[in-house]
């Protein structure tokens, strides 16, 4: 199963050394693939909706055919560590494509990402960069393998009774 994440803008700074290691990481447990699209200039469009568009055309253009479509929003569920593993693991036993995980710009999604998501996922109440959204997601897929293959990297309580308690 491949697992792609996409999302606008480049990762630069601290941020980068630890997204690669991640990355690199993830790369054991899934056929993966890190897909950056390019930002919208505001100053150029003038709106903050028309950059949205730009963008969430860009996205979706990452998205492998098939693929269920999760994108990180604000309204989305929030899952814990093991349901994200749980997720993962259902996808692969229905044998499709796999998940693109979207991961909008300054302004966020599209409704056109937003309508095509089959999964809106928050990783937190607060705002994230979408930088340090995509290091906290990419160190989850890592440790949705970990859970997967029951290693332990995770060591949550949800670890022992194989649910899911909020806590990473």
């Amino acid at each position: 199963m491949k697992v792609t994440v996409a999302a606008v803008g480049k990762v630069r700074g601290m941020l980068a050394d630890a997204l690669a290691e991640y990355e690199t990481r993830t790369r054991r447990y899934f056929a993966f693939d890190a897909a950056e699209v390019k930002e919208e200039p505001y100053r150029r469009s003038g709106d903050a909706g028309r950059v949205r568009e730009e963008e969430g055309k860009r996205l979706l253009a990452r998205v492998p055919q098939g693929a269920q479509v999760v994108a990180l929003h604000e309204t989305g569920k929030q899952w814990t560590s093991v349901q994200l593993a749980e997720y993962l693991s259902g996808l692969a036993l229905q044998g499709g494509p796999g998940a693109a995980f979207l991961i909008g710009g300054a302004y966020g999604l599209s409704d056109e990402v937003l309508e095509r998501a089959a999964v809106r996922l928050s990783l937190s109440a607060m705002t994230l960069t979408h930088e340090l959204a995509r290091l906290v997601l990419t160190e989850q897929l890592y440790r949705a393998g970990t859970i997967q293959r029951g290693e332990p990297y995770h060591k949550g309580r949800e670890a022992d009774a194989g649910r899911g308690s909020g806590h990473a």
